[in-house]
Parts: structure tokens; C-alpha cells; sequence
């Protein structure tokens, strides 16, 4: 195992912002999602595409309302990252599918120290 990547300072990484880094030879995205730090694989396990280049967003949540009622839909707090590809899914926190959560993006720690964001392979 590697040790830490610096990514870049806090100020460089800015709210909504991201940037790509190379762990151990794996391209990975690191994000400041409404304050928070997460890094994610950048290869999209349908077909490879750069998924942490796609677009950010809130998760789009629908509600059976019965048989004959329209379904009623919200956007959640949940935020979620879409391949530019192919559209798939991946909630930013934990890397899991939207809709298949055996499907995944390799997840990494990251660490702000000292106005400095690393990630922790």
C-alpha cells in the first residue's frame, strides 16, 4: 500500500469543485460535494467510461402512490454522480449503483490536514 496523494489545498478544491489524481495507477476523482470531500474510481463498471468527469446532482427518488395514482417524485439530499457515458448512477458517498448496489465504484478515504486534501489508498 501507498501512501497518501495530495490532491490539492482546500482553497484549490473549492465548493463544487473536483479534480482527478492518480492512486497506485487508478485514476480517481475527488469531489467538495456542499462541503464534504469524497474520491471515487473514475472507471464506470459498465463500460470504462471517465464517470467522475459526469455530472453531480441530487438523487432522484420515486414513491408508488397505488394502483391508478401517478408516481409521486422528489430529488433527495442524496448526491449522486451519472457517467458521462452511458448515464449509470453512483451515489457520491458510498460508490454504490443507484440501482444495483452489488455494482460499485472503489471508494477512498480522504483526509484535510493543514489546509491540504489527501486521499488515503
Amino acid at each position: 500500500m501507498s501512501e497518501r496523494v495530495r490532491v490539492a489545498s482546500v482553497e484549490e478544491l473549492g465548493e463544487g469543485d473536483r479534480t482527478l489524481v492518480v492512486v497506485d495507477g487508478t485514476s480517481v476523482g475527488v469531489f467538495n460535494v456542499e462541503g464534504e470531500y469524497y474520491a471515487l474510481e473514475n472507471e464506470c463498471p459498465h463500460q470504462g467510461g471517465p464517470v467522475c468527469t459526469g455530472r453531480i446532482g441530487g438523487k432522484i427518488v420515486a414513491e408508488d402512490q397505488g394502483v391508478g395514482e401517478r408516481v409521486k417524485e422528489r430529488i433527495s439530499d442524496e448526491q449522486v454522480i451519472a457517467c458521462p457515458w452511458h448515464g449509470w448512477e453512483y451515489d457520491v458517498e458510498t460508490g454504490e449503483h443507484v440501482g444495483n448496489p452489488r455494482v460499485a465504484l472503489e471508494t477512498y478515504d480522504v483526509e484535510v490536514e493543514d489546509g491540504d486534501v489527501f486521499v488515503v489508498p
